[in-house]
């Protein structure tokens, strides 16, 4: 599990540091946008790499590693729309910005810890194919709730399958390394 928590550390550094130059770019420009977009935009960076991973070519400069970077930050950003009132400015400080991306992946840290005892690390005999189609599956599963309004009868919620695409990224991005 140490290791495990270094490569995480390390993944999330790199996403972690390429959002904060964003946010330095385009400022939270992001904050305009509704939880349905950045679910599509979570189901186009995925797909874009089933595309590719089924296809075995790409024409996009864009790697798959990018791609999944593209898939944490997105991940995050939904997360902290998720728990700003409505009311929030649309325009956040960089180092307000930066809090609550290291609290979001604080909690994933946590329900990394968690899950890692409970399944003794399993992912890491998992085809990176095979995380790419559970986000896609928690993707689909974000649209539905979206379409029945936020509802869920029985089902874990927006922000538990946001963490698990966001988790499921993390580990892809360190196969991929390994």
């Amino acid at each position: 599990m140490e290791q495990t928590l270094k490569q995480f550390k390390s993944v999330i550094d790199r996403c972690r540091s390429l959002f904060l130059a964003k946010t330095a770019d385009y400022g939270t420009a992001w904050r305009i946008l509704r939880p349905s977009s950045l679910t599509d935009q979570l189901f186009i960076k995925a797909s874009r790499i089933r595309s590719i991973e089924e296809k075995g070519l790409q024409k996009v400069g864009d790697s798959i590693e990018s791609e999944f970077v593209g898939l944490v930050n997105y991940s995050i950003l939904a997360l902290i729309q998720l728990e700003l009132p409505d009311n929030t400015s649309l325009q956040l400080e960089p180092a307000q910005v930066a809090v609550l991306y290291d609290a979001h992946v604080f909690e994933n840290i946590r329900l990394l810890q968690a899950k890692n005892h409970d399944y003794d690390e399993a992912w890491r005999l998992m085809r990176v194919s095979s995380m790419t189609d559970l986000i896609l599956q928690k993707i689909l599963r974000i649209k539905q709730i979206e379409d029945n309004a936020g509802k869920t009868q029985v089902s874990e919620g927006l922000e538990a399958n946001y963490r698990d695409i966001l988790n499921y990224a993390v580990f892809a991005l360190i196969l991929l390394e390994e």
